[in-house]
């Protein structure tokens, strides 16, 4: 019988199974997926299915399954007209978004007014116009978030955090993007800066500079500090506290909702705590927090303000007979530069806290630095209530303050720079 021979029907896109074509896919991005809806009508069919289209939606605008039931839309649908809104900050839109979504839900147990100030987005046009007026385009992240919130009303407690001290007081609020146009700056040593917050309390501003100019980098978000020793109003110090919005906005959302920023009284203090700056003696837990202040340091003269918070904590489970009473402070003080001072005092700001168990006592102090950065340490003397004559030290943690990142002005620079050439031709002249 002799044999017969088949030829097997070449394999074509048309002839190949749905299902692994399906799994192929759902591993293209979404700018993929649209491009083989031009390959072929096999191709276009597939690629428009809407599982697929799932996990874009989740990935670049955390669409949830309940916003797609309650817009009653397929998952193709809601990518398409999300994209069609905000798609031009698709790039940045889910970390963004995410930050707001995580504070909003933080605060809204915690500080409701704070949640209730922030305003609503601001439109396409509205940020086209800011642009228009100060002459300089916006960050994308910036019109980004601003989309989602337009800033928050001029109210107190501010959303970007607050300090307090016995003799001063700042609470800064997120501008929203008209305020900000209005405070736009042109003049020398802050030109092309837009202000992001503000305090109406102090005048204190974070700026983000939307274009590159007098040593800034585009986009760089930071704090000014005019250099006292100067005479020059154009000499400008900068303390940098982000490289971008996103990265501002972000890192500052995720100390708030980590628990790193502590909320007192309905405002969010900015203290960094260091897990590891705890000490127990016996049963009492101290443990600090500090905090840089920039609106009262300065670059020129060098002059580095932090501010603390300590809270002394006995264990509820202490005998009742080790309530005891604080008399008195040691600290010693280093600098940079090694150099070393030693305070001590009684009490601690005018008072002898008792601690018993359970208690917890909080208190918020100072210091200043001449160098950028330094730490203290130290201990408080106790004597037991029911034992006056038996004292004891409890260990107050070593912990580092150091200022952020900083710029000198470029017209420090500039002077410096002439001075150096000049020199020489004085002393030639002599």
């Amino acid at each position: 019988m002799a044999a017969v021979e088949t030829e097997s029907a070449p394999l074509t896109l048309e002839s190949l199974p749905t299902d692994p074509l399906l799994l192929i896919l759902s591993f293209l991005d979404y700018r993929d997926l649209i491009n083989c809806c031009y390959v072929s009508r096999r191709l276009s069919q597939l690629s428009s299915h809407d599982p697929l289209w799932r996990r874009h939606c989740k990935k670049y605008w955390l669409i949830s399954e309940e916003e797609k039931t309650q817009k009653n839309q397929c998952w193709k649908s809601l990518f398409i007209d999300t994209y069609s809104d905000v798609g031009r900050y698709i790039d940045h839109y889910a970390a963004i978004k995410k930050a707001w979504d995580d504070l909003k839900k933080y605060l809204e147990p915690r500080c409701p007014r704070m949640v209730l100030s922030l305003k609503e987005g601001a439109r396409e046009e509205d940020l086209d116009a800011v642009e228009a007026q100060i002459g300089c385009k916006l960050p994308d992240d910036y019109r980004c978030s601003y989309r989602i919130h337009n800033g928050q009303k001029l109210v107190v407690p501010g959303l970007l955090g607050s300090m307090a001290l016995s003799n001063h007081y700042r609470s800064e609020d997120l501008l929203d993007v008209d305020t900000a146009a209005g405070g736009f700056q042109q003049r020398q040593g802050l030109k092309y800066c837009l202000p992001l917050t503000f305090c109406i309390h102090t005048g204190l501003s974070q700026y983000i500079a939307v274009e590159a100019a007098e040593g800034r980098n585009k986009n760089e978000v930071f704090y000014q500090c005019p250099d006292q020793m100067a005479r020059n109003p154009a000499a400008i110090d900068m303390f940098i506290i982000g490289a971008t919005f996103t990265d501002w906005f972000t890192s500052y959302v995720n100390n708030v909702v980590s628990g790193g920023f502590p909320i007192i009284r309905d405002q969010i203090f900015r203290y960094v705590h260091d897990p590891e700056c705890v000490a127990t003696t016996g049963d009492i837990t101290v443990s600090v927090s500090t905090s840089f202040l920039p609106e009262l340091s300065s670059v020129h003269p060098p002059h580095y303000f932090f501010t603390y918070r300590i809270r002394i904590e006995m264990s509820k489970d202490a005998l009742p007979e080790k309530a005891c009473q604080l008399d008195s402070r040691y600290w010693r003080i280093t600098n940079a530069k090694g150099d070393v001072e030693e305070v001590q005092g009684p009490g601690v700001v005018g008072e002898f806290p008792i601690i018993s168990p359970g208690r917890v006592y909080e208190y918020t102090s100072c210091t200043t630095f001449s160098t950028t950065s330094g730490y203290m340490e130290g201990y408080y003397t106790f004597h037991f209530l029911y034992f006056k004559d038996k004292i004891f030290n409890v260990a107050i943690p070593r912990f580092h303050m150091a200022c952020p990142t900083f710029r000198v002005s470029i017209a420090r620079l500039s002077y410096l720079m002439t001075c150096t050439a000049v020199t020489p031709i004085l002393w030639a002249i002599k």
